[in-house]
C-alpha cells in the first residue's frame, strides 16, 4: 500500500479528520481568492449604505462606512490565518532551538537552557504579550512576535522532554564517537525522532493562536487600521452590537469555527499517530506476502490427534521500510499441545521474540501482523481489536519478558503490579488481590514475600525480578506461558533456578509454555520439542532428545547448533565448531533458502527456491537436502566448509 493510499484510508476512516481538513481547505481557499475577488469592494466606503441591516444585497449588513461586513469577514481570512501560522511557526522553531539544540551541546548548556525555559514559563502569557507591545508598539507584526514569544517556552519544554530521551540513546552516542558534527546530530538524529509530536502540537497550537491574535486585535493592541483581521472586525462591530448585532456574527463565527477545525485536525492527527504506533493486522495482499497456501487458503502443516492449545499458520510480521515492507518473520507455522513445553532457538535477529510477541498480541510498535490462522484454545485471534484481545488473553496467556528491569514499572511496588491481574481481570478486592500477589511471590521461592511485595523493582536482584515476572505470568492461572529469553543476563546458578521454577509451574498448573532462547543448551534441559528459527522462518521442528545425536538432525543449521554444544567428551584442546558467514539481512529480499550462503550442501535449487516446512521423520524440516537420510554426506565441522 502506497503512502498516498494510507493517507486516503486514514481520512476515510476518520470523520473528524475528514471534516476538519475540509474546513481548513475552505479557509485556505478563501485566504487566497477572497482578497483578489472582493478586496477592493470590502475596503471602499459607500456613504449611501451606512449601517445597513442584513438584506439580500448585504447578508450581514454594512459598517459605519457602508462597507459590506460579509465581504470584509471573508477578506480578513488571509491576514488572520497568515498571522496565526507565522506566529506558530516562529514559536515552534524558536522552541526547537531552545529545547532540543542543547542536547548536542553538552550537559552544562542543557542546564543553562533548562533554567531559561523554567523562568520563561513562570511569566504570565498576557504579561509577556503586553510587555512586547509596550516595547515594539502596536501593529500586526508586533502581535505576531508577541504570540510567538508566548508559544516559545511551551514548544521548548516539549522539545526538551522529547530530545532528552534521544540524547541518552546509544545511536546518538555512537554518532558522537564517530565524530558526527553537532549540526548533523541536531538535524539528522534529534529532529527526525521528535518531529511527529511536535507537528501534532503545532497543529493544535494554530487554533489557539487564532484566538489569541483575535483577542489582541479586539483589545486594540493587535492589527491597526487600515488593516483588519477577525479580531479587529469584532472590535469595530462591538461598538454597535445593540443596534446591529449582525456586525459581530461573521468574524465571531469564523474565529470559533477556524479554531475548532484546527484543534479537531490536531486531535485527529494525534490519534492517527498513536494508532500508527500500534501493531496492525494486514492482509497478505497488502503485504505482498508470498506465503504458499493450499487449495483452502491455509498453509500446509501436519495434523495430529491432539487438539492443539495454540495453532499458528502462515504468521508473518512486517515493518514499513524505506523501500517497502521489511519482513523479519515469514510464514511461521507450528502447534503447541496442552501441557507441552516448546523451545524456540536461533541466532540473534532470527525473529524469535518478534514471533512470540505477535502471538501474544504484543507486536512491536508499527508492526503489521498477518496470519492465515492464529487460534488459541479454539478461538481465532487474527483481526481482534486491542480491547477484545486483552479480554480473551488477559489471564489465559502469561508473558515473561526478556528484560525484567524494564518489564516492571519502576514507579510501582512489585506487589501492586502483581495484584493488577486479579483486580482487573478477576474483579478481586484490593485485599484479596494483595494476598494473591504475596502468595504468587511465595510460590516462586521469594523469601519473606509480604515484605518483598512492598518493595520497588530496583530493590530486587536480577534473579528475583525474573522470578517476580514468572509469578506475574502465573498469577492469573494461564493456559500458556510465553517466556522471552527468561535467563538473559543471569549467572548459571540463577539460570538453573529460573528454569526449574518454570518447569515446576507448568507441571503443577498444566500450562503449556514457549521458551525463547539463543542458547540451545538451556532449552535442551527444559523443553520437549524445539523450533529452530533462521532468517525469520522455522527451519526445523525437532524432538529435544535428538540434540544428543546430531546424526538424527535433518537441517544443517540445527546440526551446527548441536555441534557447538560442548560436553564432557569434547576435546578441550580443539576449537568449538562454528558456522562461517553471517545471517541474512532481512531488510532485503531473501531468495531461496536463507542458510544457503553458509551451507556446505547448498545447490542451485537452495539459492533460487524457498524450501517449505514439511513433515520429515518424527518432526518437520525446511530443507532441500535433509542430512539425516545419509549421515555420510554430513561434514563434522562447518569450519571445513568455510575453508
Amino acid at each position: 500500500m502506497t503512502s498516498a493510499h494510507r493517507r486516503r484510508s486514514w481520512l476515510l476512516q476518520s470523520p473528524m479528520a475528514l471534516i476538519s481538513l475540509t474546513f481548513i481547505a475552505i479557509f485556505a481557499l478563501l485566504a487566497v481568492i477572497a482578497p483578489m475577488l472582493w478586496g477592493t469592494e470590502a475596503e471602499t466606503p459607500s456613504p449611501a449604505d451606512l449601517l445597513q441591516p442584513p438584506s439580500a444585497e448585504h447578508l450581514l449588513g454594512t459598517d459605519a462606512l457602508g462597507r459590506d461586513l460579509l465581504l470584509r469577514t471573508l477578506v480578513a481570512t488571509r491576514l488572520s490565518l497568515v498571522m496565526a501560522l507565522a506566529a506558530t511557526a516562529m514559536g515552534a522553531v524558536a522552541g526547537l532551538i531552545l529545547g532540543a539544540l542543547p542536547v548536542v551541546a553538552g550537559a552544562r548548556v542543557q542546564r543553562l537552557f533548562g533554567s531559561v525555559i523554567n523562568t520563561w514559563l513562570a511569566f504570565p502569557v498576557l504579561l509577556v504579550a503586553m510587555l512586547t507591545v509596550i516595547l515594539l508598539g502596536t501593529g500586526s507584526t508586533t502581535a505576531v512576535i508577541a504570540l510567538a514569544l508566548t508559544m516559545t517556552p511551551s514548544f521548548a519544554r516539549l522539545a526538551q522532554t522529547l530530545s532528552s530521551r534521544v540524547g541518552g540513546s546509544e545511536y546518538l552516542a555512537a554518532a558522537r564517537l564517530l565524530g558526527v558534527s553537532k549540526t548533523r546530530q541536531f538535524t539528522r538524529y534529534i529532529i527526525p525522532n521528535i518531529a511527529e509530536p511536535v507537528i501534532v502540537n503545532v497543529t493544535l497550537s494554530i487554533g489557539g493562536g487564532l484566538l489569541a491574535l483575535s483577542s489582541l486585535s479586539f483589545l486594540g493592541v493587535g492589527v491597526q487600521p487600515p488593516e483588519y483581521d477577525w479580531g479587529r472586525l469584532l472590535s469595530e462591530g462591538f461598538e454597535q452590537v445593540y443596534s446591529q448585532p449582525s456586525a459581530i456574527v461573521g468574524p465571531g463565527v469564523m474565529v470559533v469555527v477556524a479554531g475548532i477545525m484546527f484543534g479537531m485536525f490536531g486531535e485527529a492527527l494525534a490519534s492517527h499517530m498513536r494508532g500508527r504506533g500500534r501493531a496492525r493486522t494486514l492482509s497478505a495482499r497488502e503485504l505482498g506476502d508470498p506465503t504458499r497456501v493450499d487449495a483452502t487458503g491455509v498453509a500446509e502443516e501436519p495434523t495430529d490427534d491432539v487438539e492443539p492449545l495454540l495453532e499458528v499458520a502462515g504468521l508473518s510480521v512486517s515493518f514499513p521500510g524505506e523501500h517497502g515492507w521489511v519482513r523479519p518473520v515469514q510464514d511461521v507455522s507450528f502447534r503447541i499441545a496442552p501441557g507441552e513445553i516448546v523451545g524456540v532457538v536461533g541466532e540473534s535477529g532470527s525473529g524469535k521474540s518478534v514471533t512470540m510477541m505477535a502471538i501474544a498480541q504484543l507486536a512491536p510498535a508499527g508492526a503489521a501482523v498477518s496470519a492465515q490462522r492464529l487460534r488459541f484454545a479454539g478461538e481465532e485471534l487474527a483481526g481482534l481489536s486491542d480491547e477484545r484481545a486483552a479480554k480473551k488473553l488477559g489471564t489465559r496467556v502469561g508473558v515473561v519478558f526478556q528484560d525484567s528491569l524494564t518489564a516492571l514499572n519502576p514507579a510501582l511496588r512489585v506487589g501492586t503490579q502483581l495484584a493488577e491481574v486479579p483486580r482487573v481481570h478477576q474483579g478481586a478486592s484490593r485485599k484479596d488481590a494483595d494476598a494473591a500477589a504475596v502468595e504468587a511471590l511465595a510460590a516462586v521461592s521469594i523469601t519473606d514475600p509480604s515484605r518483598r511485595a512492598k518493595q520497588f523493582p530496583h530493590e530486587f536482584s536480577g534473579g528475583m525480578r525474573q522470578r517476580a515476572l514468572i509469578a506475574m505470568s502465573q498469577i492469573g492461572k494461564p493456559r500458556l506461558i510465553i517466556a522471552d529469553e527468561p535467563t538473559t543476563a543471569l549467572d548459571v546458578t540463577v539460570q538453573q533456578r529460573v528454569l526449574a521454577l518454570l518447569r515446576r509451574e507448568c507441571e503443577e498448573t498444566g500450562a503449556a509454555a514457549i521458551v525463547v532462547s539463543h542458547d540451545i543448551a538451556v532449552l535442551a534441559e527444559l523443553c520437549q520439542r524445539i523450533l529452530v528459527m533462521y532468517g525469520g522462518r522455522i527451519v526445523e521442528d525437532v524432538d529435544v532428545r535428538h540434540l544428543a545425536e546430531p546424526e538424527l538432525l535433518a537441517h544443517p543449521y540445527t546440526r551446527a547448533l548441536a555441534e557447538s554444544l560442548p560436553d564432557l567428551d569434547t576435546d578441550r584442546t580443539a576449537p568449538l565448531a562454528t558456522i562461517p558467514g553471517e545471517p541474512p539481512d532481512l531488510s532485503l529480499p531473501v531468495v531461496g533458502c536463507g542458510f544457503a550462503p553458509r551451507c556446505a550442501f547448498a545447490t542451485e535449487v537452495c539459492r533460487t527456491e524457498t524450501p517449505q516446512l514439511v513433515a520429515h521423520g518424527s518432526g518437520r524440516v525446511a530443507c532441500w537436502h535433509p542430512q539425516d537420510q545419509d549421515a555420510g554426506v554430513h561434514e563434522d565441522s562447518f569450519e571445513k566448509a568455510g575453508a
